[in-house]
């Protein structure tokens, strides 16, 4: 019983921590993908970023590279396409990846 009770209270801290993938794709990554994952934005354009609310987009990527992608960030020969969020905690990433998924039009 002891071990459930702590388990559980170690899960109730640990999500009541996490920034909800909403408000984090709002602060950190609308800015070049847009509200809506589009990437028409003034750098989205610029970085030609993929529209991930293009069912057809989301489907050429597994979870696991959009999970990379985010915490390794995203380089093209020297140039940062995007930069590495590895502060994020993996359980945040991951929730910014099925967020993405809701964007799928």
């Amino acid at each position: 019983m002891k071990k459930l009770s702590f388990a559980l209270i170690a899960f109730a801290a640990s999500t009541a921590f996490a920034a909800p993938a909403s408000e984090t794709w709002t602060g950190q990554c609308a800015k070049c993908h847009g509200a809506d994952g589009a990437g028409k934005t003034k750098v989205g354009a610029k970085l030609k970023l993929k529209d991930y609310s293009d069912a057809k987009v989301q489907a050429e990527m597994t979870d696991e590279a959009m999970f990379k992608a985010i915490k390794n960030g995203v380089t093209e020969g020297e140039s940062v396409k995007m930069k590495a969020f590895s502060d994020l905690p993996d359980d945040d990433v991951k929730g910014l990846v099925a967020f993405i998924r809701t964007l799928k039009k």
